[in-house]
């Protein structure tokens, strides 16, 4: 079978950034299953991965634009440290979820502690970084009902209920 839409995608992956240095990487019993076409990961991984098959492996550079964006300033801000008096002592490199202008859900990373101020940093970390995937497709198949309803991979790879 094919990697199209609605199938369930099961991987290994490594990884690195431009300087080679390893980011995240997924083997073994820690392989990563999801969903293909429905928005579960980057866009440029997913185009890469459409029509590949069981033992198919591949090496794919991804720029910011098919991945967590560029950058934007404007998502960095000053807030007054005690806007977090209940998290208790704050650590740079804390996250914290808020609420975006539009409602939704936002997590933001404590960047810097000065002066009664916390700056937190509500970018993608990996935003800005151009992505270097070395990736073997270990499964495809299709995706249960209940799987498409939840919007995600149950079992091995997946989520557990």
């Amino acid at each position: 079978m094919q990697i199209s839409k609605n199938a369930v995608v099961t991987l290994e992956y490594t990884l690195k950034d431009n300087e080679g240095v390893v980011i995240d990487q997924s083997s073994g019993d820690e392989a990563f299953a999801f969903i293909h076409g429905i928005g579960g990961i980057i866009p440029g991984l997913e185009n890469a991965l459409e029509g590949k098959q069981v033992d198919d492996a591949l090496s794919v550079t991804i720029e910011p634009e098919e991945a967590y964006g560029h950058r934007d300033d404007a998502m960095v801000a000053e807030v007054p440290v005690d806007r977090f008096e209940e998290a208790g002592e704050i650590q740079v490199g804390m996250q914290f979820q808020t609420a975006a202008e539009d409602g939704s859900a936002r997590v933001v990373t404590v960047v810097k502690i000065a002066d009664g101020m916390v700056t937190v940093d509500a970018n993608h970390p990996l935003a800005g970084i151009t992505l270097n995937f070395d990736v073997k497709v270990l499964g495809v198949r299709e995706a249960t009902a209940e799987e498409l309803e939840h919007g995600h991979v149950h079992g091995p790879g997946g989520h557990h209920h």
